[in-house]
């Protein structure tokens, strides 16, 4: 039987083309129902304030490079959407003497225009973002060197690929946009052998960093959360690490504070990955396939799936 069009974007896929029963299910879900579906292989943890929260994703900077030698070097992958845990991390880094030496930091992604990656001077340049509120507070005598920071080129995507066997990336972190993805792995077109299914999840899993055709709900959550509603700025194609390099994390560690996604995203994922029903149309789903996943919430951020007239 034929999946449903979505209701936002009829030439994608999206998660509005998933049956009806899953969607009912997910959007029940308390904020302890969402706990109680931990499971070997996918935690799921819960912070009351947001001091606590991003303190605890700044920590984990400091946990992965902490692990890092001159004989094995390790890192992590890290993104622009959250971004309050950046100059904690400095702060944790300056603070705690560490030395950055024989660490790696790749970033997951970035906007793709006209041809090349946006240039750091761009306004949305998630290489400026990552420099200025993380980087460049760092001492010099602690920093990390430049050949150890992997930023997504438009031609040299292979070699960041590869930058993955080099050093261990001891755990990849993200947020869930309101498409449900994590990086810029959106749900695909709708077209071609793909018109009436979406891709199988195997298929998907082969993808590396690529260039990325953007979901129209990943434009506008963009807009909204970083350009100030002015959608038309907003590049529509994106550099992105892919879920091969994903694979190769030791750890795919996922941040929701309640701005990025809803609160029915949240759950739905939440729900899928525990119980292992993955599908492309949600490509957070996707990391039910991954060994180690962790998802940490800001529990008053998950907020209701109640009607609430504003």
């Amino acid at each position: 039987m034929a999946r449903p069009i979505s209701v936002v974007a009829p030439a994608w896929w999206d998660y509005t083309t998933l049956d009806t029963e899953i969607m009912e299910r997910a959007a029940e879900l308390s904020p302890d129902d969402m706990l109680g579906l931990s499971r070997p292989g996918f935690e799921v943890l819960m912070y009351d304030t947001l001091e606590s929260f991003y303190l605890a994703e700044a920590l984990e900077y400091v946990e992965a490079w902490s692990q890092a030698t001159q004989e094995r070097p390790a890192g992590i992958c890290g993104p622009i959407g959250p971004t309050e845990q950046l100059p904690l991390v400095a702060q944790l880094v300056n603070a705690l003497e560490l030395d950055l030496r024989h660490a790696h930091f790749w970033a997951m992604d970035e906007w793709y225009l006209d041809g090349r990656e946006v240039p750091a001077d761009h306004p949305l340049s998630f290489e400026r973002a990552d420099r200025t509120l993380c980087f460049d507070r760092i001492r010099p005598e602690l920093a990390m060197p430049e050949a150890n920071l992997h930023f997504p080129k438009a031609d040299s995507l292979a070699q960041y690929s590869a930058s993955y066997d080099a050093a261990r990336c001891v755990v990849m972190q993200g947020g869930q946009g309101e498409v449900k993805h994590w990086a810029f792995n959106d749900p695909p077109r709708r077209e071609g052998p793909y018109a009436d299914q979406p891709p199988p999840p195997e298929e998907y899993m082969k993808l590396g960093a690529r260039v990325v055709d953007l979901h129209p709900m990943t434009v506008i959550q963009n807009a909204r959360t970083s350009g100030g509603g002015k959608v038309a700025d907003v590049p529509t194609q994106a550099l992105t690490v892919g879920p091969a390099e994903t694979m190769n994390a030791e750890r795919v560690s996922i941040w929701q504070a309640g701005t990025h996604d809803n609160p029915f995203g949240m759950r739905l994922t939440t729900l899928m990955i525990a119980e292992r029903v993955p599908d492309t149309s949600v490509p957070m789903s996707l990391l039910a396939l991954h060994p180690n996943v962790r998802f940490s919430f800001y529990r008053p951020g998950i907020g209701s799936c109640q009607a609430q007239m504003h």
